[in-house]
């Protein structure tokens, strides 16, 4: 899909206001996040009413398969500018893991395929990026535990835009390889990654870079709805019974309700029971899924995070306080499933289905499993979606002492008739 194809799928925007979430002061759209008068988050509020008339499963049909086929939902004036072809990942049919997992239908949504970098982060930053170009802003920056460095400088690069990228010191190598082969400028900050965030704010208001989750964050954000209206499309045109979601700051989830609700508001599903959204994090680092395990209703933060999925290892999480609300208005729960688990979801997601997820999505896949085991998620309930946002082969260590080594041969055929001698090849040979 090229930008000029997206030219007249929305000329107009439906945005009517920045609102805030405490108090609902509204703001012009502009490039800040927090309300000045409570200092409660802002987010993007829209003309419904309009988008109702603009906008019909036909239209929605009709357009190229990428994100920006939802166009008036989605926070800008005018086409995409970067990230054209971003979205419409597969939302794939998973017979043999809902076997492993004690459901009757299950389903995938994949973005570890997600165009350009391989995570649900190219979404956000097709967003964050393109309305950055249209409020003149001329470098991008972010805050990252990695997917999100990765999408940042990688379409930053395809527009000839500065990127600046400020990370944790102890990120997975992978992830710091692939965000600076696209030329970003890449800073190591020794601490945790809400050290990171701290630094990251302070930046954005003295230097005016455009900091793609923190004072654009409330345009960013808005890209992560695409995620949950390709679920309700792919699923045709209906709502799921139950979707598990996994959270570092928490904003995915709750913009996925949000995309839900706003399918129901505009007609596009079919009414149906309302859809259970469930958290998952790490045991390590979930200070979002332990309010909800022990029944709290405030953020105890996680000072320094143990846990082998650090792309969700934010101890102190800016939309947790409406994650919680997001899950348990919804009917939902949480789980927190330990390194063992994760690793163990990995493998069983990749032996069953052959997708290779990063540790994210063993955090995903582990939780709903004992979501399943506790009977918050009936095996007899369907649909059931777990969103898979991120790629394998960026998180590879976790997993070097789990999996199966190689066997060592000759090069003659006697050496391989020796290996299957030896019981390796049990249950290959008719």
């Amino acid at each position: 899909m090229t930008v000029a194809s997206v030219q007249n799928q929305s000329e107009a925007s439906f945005v009517k206001s920045m609102k805030c979430r405490e108090c609902g002061n509204e703001y012009p759209k502009q490039p800040v996040h927090v309300c000045e008068y409570c200092f409660g988050p802002l987010e993007i509020a829209y003309d419904y009413e309009a988008i109702g008339r603009a906008l019909t499963r036909k239209t929605i049909e009709s357009r190229a398969p990428s994100m920006w086929r939802y166009a008036e939902l989605l926070p800008i004036d005018g086409p995409p500018t970067v990230g054209a072809q971003t979205g419409m990942t597969p939302l794939v049919k998973a017979n043999r893991l809902a076997a492993w997992l004690g459901v009757k239908e299950l389903w995938l949504k994949n973005d570890s395929v997600s165009y350009p970098t391989l995570s649900f982060k190219d979404r956000v930053v097709s967003v964050a990026i393109s309305k950055a170009r249209e409020f003149g802003i001329k470098v991008v920056a972010c805050a990252s535990t990695g997917n999100l460095a990765n999408a940042t400088a990688s379409q930053a690069a395809s527009v000839g835009m500065p990127a600046v990228i400020l990370i944790p010191h102890d990120l997975e190598p992978a992830k710091v390889l692939a965000t600076s082969v696209y030329g970003a400028r890449v800073v190591g900050v020794s601490g945790t990654y809400d050290d990171v965030n701290r630094l990251c704010s302070e930046i954005a208001g003295k230097y005016g870079w455009g900091f793609v989750n923190v004072n654009l964050r409330p345009f960013y954000a808005e890209g992560s709805k695409a995620f949950g209206y390709e679920i309700a499309e792919q699923l045709g045109w209906k709502l799921p019974a139950h979707v598990v979601v996994p959270m570092a700051g928490g904003s995915l989830i709750t913009k996925i309700d949000k995309s839900f609700k706003e399918f129901t508001k505009l007609g596009l599903v079919e009414a149906r029971g309302s859809t259970k959204i469930h958290g998952a994090q790490a045991a390590g680092c979930g200070p979002i899924a332990s309010m909800v395990v022990e029944d709290r209703d405030f953020v105890k933060p996680v000072k320094t995070p143990q846990t082998i999925a650090k792309s969700l290892a934010i101890g102190n999480p800016a939309d947790g306080i409406y994650a919680r609300q997001t899950m348990l208005g919804s009917g939902g729960f949480a789980a927190l499933p330990n390194d063992d688990d994760i690793c163990d979801a990995i493998l069983a997601l990749a032996e069953h289905e052959g997708i290779f997820t990063e540790t994210a999505g063993g955090v995903t896949l582990g939780a709903a499993k004992k979501l399943v085991e506790q009977g918050r998620i009936g095996a007899d309930d369907g649909p059931v979606v777990i969103c898979i946002t991120g790629q394998g082969l960026k998180t590879q260590d976790p997993l070097v002492e789990r999996v199966r080594k190689p066997s060592l041969i000759g090069p003659k055929l006697t050496d391989f008739d020796q290996l299957v001698g030896s019981g390796t090849f049990t249950g290959y040979l008719s």
